[in-house]
């Protein structure tokens, strides 16, 4: 039986054989609908000053290719085709965005025309700031609609049809590797629009959008709701040493890395100061408020923050605590995202939040437009595509255990030995959010999902590293174990098994 999507790509393979090679600049004068080129230039190789102002060094000879589409009104959605001169791998490279968007990934667009790929980026339909900012929300439906799924999705179809174009043949494979909002976007595409991607990599997927900055906004109100509960940046050294020392040994290596912060139970009690206070120490509004940030609002809305990475660059100073009260990133986020897309009022006041209240106004109003929360991928699976979820365990903006939440809802649609077919989940011990923090972070899942997607290889560990340290990440819900010989910062030293298999200590 000829399927619809059968039809679709013989009709489109039909399309691709008459088509001939074009020159970059013609590509000025491409029709495509609801889209108009604005550039179509050929860059020689070399440094590339990028219209941000920043030099890319290294590129090859590309083809740039500049243009807006408008697939609706107060809809404008800029975006941007880089295209090898020659050497294409014959592969498309969808390019995601973190936070509130607003920007092309030029740095992004670079890597990928250096090996190979034609790629593609856009800003979502606005232009951002430097720092968490909604306010291009308030009074513009079109443009919410356009950052929640629309654009990344117009995006991928108008630049596979520039890279047919210039080159006369269709995208052999299409790939999409994002995290954080990038990761909500690639379970987006997942989800809503199966046929646009082969491979997705989701890292940190914020995709449970208007829980997780629930999340942030009630975090907000339990540090500042009672006096002296605020835990200032400099106690965050002694809160992750106690959770180290409750929970690192468990995996039988005391590396100041918490292996699954899920199997291990981190009574903060010790924290309580006996005597005067300092930042060895907690008072007993502080730690009552730690014991809700790790409780979390409850499972109706969002999980708690795991133990274990909290201080360091990515910890809970930038996203949680903040370096002062009102200074954190999950407080910027979470309250821009209620004033300018769930009220739409500039001069909401979080200090009338109510979690169980407006995280239900926020599903009523924006849900279906900004959560990426149908784990039902049937027709993802079915056409052939893949999917390798991955998250850190010690992600201080998106708390883990969401993801691990994601994977089991898959699961439960479609069983598991079906999940296993096309989706893989790694969970990375030590790592916060999409990168950094104490545990190996360093990896690449590029190789992993192509040879997934072209060769049928599904698949298994992948190593992580950091300096003088490597690991591998295992398919969930297996856990790497030292062999009990050999280097424990060696990844070559330890086996992917299931998470109750017994210890070895390292001594």
């Amino acid at each position: 039986m000829i399927t619809h999507r059968a039809l679709s790509l013989i009709a489109f393979s039909a399309f691709a054989t008459h088509l001939s090679a074009a020159s970059c600049e013609s590509l000025a004068s491409l029709a495509l609908p609801n889209t108009g080129i604005t550039l179509a230039q050929t860059i020689a190789a070399g440094t590339f000053t990028a219209p941000n102002g920043s030099p890319i060094p290294n590129l090859p000879s590309f083809c740039r290719v500049a243009g807006a589409i408008r697939p609706a009104e107060d809809s404008l959605i800029a975006f941007e085709v880089w295209i090898p001169s020659t050497g294409w791998n014959g592969k498309f490279y969808g390019i995601g965005n973190g936070g509130y968007a607003g920007s092309i990934g030029y740095g992004a667009l670079a890597t990928a025309v250096r090996h190979g790929y034609a790629a593609a980026s856009t800003d979502t339909g606005h232009t951002g700031s430097g720092e968490p900012n909604a306010s291009w929300a308030l009074g513009h439906p079109q443009k919410i609609i356009d950052f929640g799924y629309r654009a990344i999705h117009e995006t991928a179809v108008k630049a596979k049809a520039v890279i047919a174009a210039f080159y006369g043949s269709a995208v052999q494979h299409s790939y999409f590797n994002s995290c954080s909002n990038g990761g909500r976007q690639a379970l987006m595409e997942a989800e809503r629009y199966p046929e646009d991607y082969d491979g997705i990599v989701a890292g940190a997927p914020a995709y449970y959008w208007t829980h997780l900055l629930t999340e942030a906004v009630w975090d907000a109100q339990a540090l500042l709701g009672e006096p002296g509960a605020y835990i200032p940046a400099t106690k965050i050294p002694a809160v992750e040493k106690a959770a180290l020392a409750a929970c690192d040994a468990a995996d039988g290596i005391t590396d100041g890395v918490i292996d699954d912060p899920s199997r291990c139970h981190f009574d903060p009690s010790p924290l309580l100061c006996k005597g005067a206070d300092d930042n060895s120490c907690l008072t007993a509004p502080q730690l009552a408020v730690l014991r809700k940030l790790y409780d979390g609002p409850g499972p109706r809305i969002n999980p708690g923050h795991a133990p274990g990475g909290e201080g360091g660059f990515g910890g809970w100073p930038a996203w949680v605590t903040g370096s002062a009260p009102e200074k954190s990133l999950g407080f910027m986020f979470g309250t821009q995202f209620f004033k300018n897309m769930v009220f739409q009022d500039a001069a909401w006041d979080y200090h009338t939040f109510d979690a169980a209240r407006d995280s239900k106004k926020a599903d009523e109003k924006t849900a279906h437009i900004l959560n990426a929360t149908d784990a039902d991928l049937k027709p993802f699976a079915r056409r052939g595509g893949k999917l390798i979820l991955y998250h850190g365990w010690s992600d201080a903006a998106i708390p883990p255990y969401s993801t691990i939440d994601y994977y089991t809802r898959v699961q439960a649609k479609l069983k598991p030995k079906e999940t296993d077919s096309f989706v893989r989940l790694y969970m990375a011990p030590g790592m916060q959010h999409c990168g950094g923090g104490p545990g190996p972070n360093t990896f690449d899942m590029n190789p992993a999902i192509e040879a997934w997607v072209e060769q049928g290889a599904a698949p298994a560990a992948i190593v992580a590293t950091r300096p003088g340290r490597s690991r591998p990440l295992c398919p969930y819900p297996q856990v790497a174990r030292w062999k009990g010989s050999g280097s424990t910062d060696d990844a070559a030293n330890f086996t992917c098994v299931m998470p109750d298999t017994a210890v070895t200590k390292a001594h």
